[in-house]
């Protein structure tokens, strides 16, 4: 039995969890701060969220509208995402000695495959700030077929646990290709970390895990004295020692599996027992208000920095992080309000 989609408990609070990750990693602190690991969590989040979306308009109305999918993604992510890399564009031509800028890298971004150019030719030729355009492109890719995939399971009548089983084989055989590319071809880590044919296994946990055991749209029965004090215990641990083990071999290949496994754990637990001062400060105001804005903050934040590094060099690491969050956030703001609103009300009305 499913209950109905309303507020997700944790959600936004996760989505700022990630972005702080990235953002602290961007200012300086990345030896300490595992700011791909934020990348990570959007991944999963992105295909749990848009996996239980999906599953509950096929609940609902017995079939899937792609006009409404894409739709709903067009005005979710372009407009902001074009108004960031537009902005930094014009203020690299005024002010980038010339030919920093490359035609070719910023058609890249632009047409969403700057993954693979960055993989080739490095970010030099982009925009400043606009390098972590890469994890779009990884998304776009990706949702270029899965409603199609999903629909396709829905039509074969799986159950559930058989749908997530074939999700979690699809992990598996994207680890199988991250094996042969680093242990066989002994590719270099941008390979392995920004091609979309090695990071969609990140998005396919999140999708696994709305298909089956869904704590948002299944009433599933948990131990709650199990879930917090051996399960979600152990997933910490498991992720501590993803984030210790420093070998390239290991990084590029188990780790990303082995975070999925945990983030499935942290989701479902975040989730269910959002109240659990473990997880309660994820939906403090403070927190669900940076996830409000966290994918305009994710798009300019990196461009912030580096103009507040290049308008302020003598002051301290800290108090440049800071003035960078706080410009950040009145910056996201202000696209919130005249951009990203105003998508969300055309959304609804094109698609409802």
């Amino acid at each position: 039995m499913s209950k109905s989609l309303g507020h997700i408990p944790s959600l936004d609070g996760l989505r700022a969890f990630s972005f702080l990750l990235v953002f602290v990693s961007h200012i300086g602190f990345e030896r300490f701060v595992p700011g791909g690991f934020g990348v990570t969590i959007f991944f999963f989040l992105s295909g749990f969220l848009i996996t239980t979306l999906l599953r509950a308009e096929f609940e609902k109305n017995a079939v899937i509208s792609i006009r409404h999918f894409w739709l709903r993604r067009v005005l979710r992510i372009l407009p902001p995402f074009y108004l960031v890399l537009a902005s930094a564009l014009l203020v690299g031509v005024a002010i980038d000695p010339p030919g920093s800028l490359s035609p070719p890298a910023v058609a890249a971004q632009a047409l969403q495959y700057t993954n693979y150019w960055v993989i080739q030719h490095g970010f030099q030729g982009q925009p400043s700030g606009t390098g972590v355009y890469w994890s779009l492109a990884v998304e776009e890719h990706f949702y270029l077929l899965f409603p199609w995939f999903f629909i396709a399971l829905q039509k074969l009548r799986l159950s559930a646990r058989s749908q997530a089983m074939t999700l979690w084989c699809l992990c598996g055989l994207v680890l199988f290709w991250r094996l042969i590319l680093v242990l066989h071809f002994h590719v270099p880590m941008e390979r392995t970390y920004m091609a979309s044919d090695t990071r969609v296994d990140s998005i396919l946990f999140g999708c696994a895990l709305a298909v089956w055991n869904n704590p948002v749209l299944d009433d599933v029965s948990l131990n709650e004295r199990r879930w917090k004090y051996a399960y979600v215990p152990l997933a910490a641990v498991l992720l501590a020692f993803c984030l210790m083990v420093r070998g390239d071999d290991f990084r590029e290949t188990l780790r990303y599996s082995l975070q999925g496994a945990a983030l499935t754990v942290f989701f479902i637990a975040a989730i269910r027992y959002h109240r659990w001062p473990v997880f309660s400060w994820l939906n403090t105001r403070v927190m669900v208000f940076i996830g409000l804005l966290s994918y305009s903050l994710y798009l300019l934040h990196l461009a912030v920095i580096f103009g507040v590094e290049r308008a302020f060099p003598s002051m301290s690491i800290i108090a440049q992080g800071v003035l960078s969050l706080v410009l950040a956030i009145g910056l996201a703001w202000l696209i919130y309000v005249t951009v990203e609103k105003p998508c969300a009300r055309l959304r609804r009305k094109l698609t409802d």
